[in-house]
């Protein structure tokens, strides 16, 4: 699974985007576009993989993503469906030059810290949802004026946290990114399997040795090491939101032995997976 560029466009009667997506399940693979995004999950609970990291979500996740930052989402199987607002813009979608007036000084700093993705939280989240939610109803001129208040709102807020601050420094050129991109697809696809050094140097069209070391540069952890927190965190999320015994979890999470799970987990978290659980 590659990396999806994704090409956003407004359509020739609107100059943003908003759309309240209600699907079984989010489909979008991980991708990026140069559009900057703001998503509220509004039902939903899974993974969300921003840049090089991964956090798990649920229902009144907001996030605030910069342009070219890869993301996806990936909802648990148990889900009964999912729900969000996805508002995509350009940075020139009132004018290539209205976001360098004086006024707009706050949102310029905003759209330099969302290279990061910045994950909203607090009082900020909670204003930014009404908002959002008055959308739907609002006729052209509104949903503008709602969306450079929303803007605003963030820009002054000191309730934002950068998901992968160092992601930006390391992506490098459009080549490095989609290299990047395409084994980063990859391991979201197939952490749970068996994966081999051979076959993921392959996909990034280097040698395994030359792998390694370009990994270790992306990521600041080793190719086992990734593996390892990705299967950790999914079982965490099947531990806080299913009923499956222990040892079922382990090996939805890729693990083929109870007692090195168990052990793995106790060193990452701190607590066994029971205990986690209660």
């Amino acid at each position: 699974m590659k990396a999806v560029f994704e090409q956003v466009s407004a359509g020739p009667r609107t100059s943003f985007i908003h759309k309240y997506l209600d699907l079984p399940a989010f489909d979008a693979p991980y991708h990026f576009h140069p559009a900057y995004e703001l998503t509220w999950i509004c039902r939903g609970k899974g993974m969300r993989y921003v840049g090089r990291g991964s956090e798990a979500f649920s229902d009144g996740d907001l996030v605030f993503l910069g342009s070219n930052l890869p993301h996806c989402w990936i909802n648990q199987d148990t889900m009964e469906g999912v729900s969000a607002h996805v508002i995509q813009f350009e940075e020139d979608f009132l004018g290539r030059d209205f976001f360098s007036l004086p006024e707009m000084e706050v949102v310029k700093r905003l759209f330099e810290k969302s290279k990061a993705g910045l994950s909203v939280t607090g009082t900020t989240r909670l204003a930014v949802q009404e908002r959002i939610g008055k959308f739907p109803g609002a006729n052209p001129i509104e949903r503008i004026a709602g969306l450079l208040e929303i803007l605003g709102i963030l820009g002054q807020s000191d309730e934002l946290l950068p998901l992968d601050g160092v992601f930006v420094q390391l992506r490098g050129d459009m080549p490095e990114t989609v290299r990047f991109n395409t084994v980063m697809s990859y391991l979201i696809a197939h952490f749970r399997e068996d994966i081999r050094l051979e076959q993921i140097a392959d996909i990034a069209h280097l040698s395994p040795t030359s792998f390694c070391r370009y990994f270790k540069g992306m990521m600041q952890k080793t190719l086992s090491e990734v593996v390892l927190e990705f299967r950790i965190r999914h079982a965490c999320q099947l531990l806080a939101n299913t009923q499956l015994p222990i040892s079922q979890v382990a090996f939805e999470s890729g693990f083929q032995d109870l007692p090195y799970f168990n052990r793995k987990f106790k060193q990452m978290l701190g607590v066994n997976p029971k205990a986690f659980r209660k």
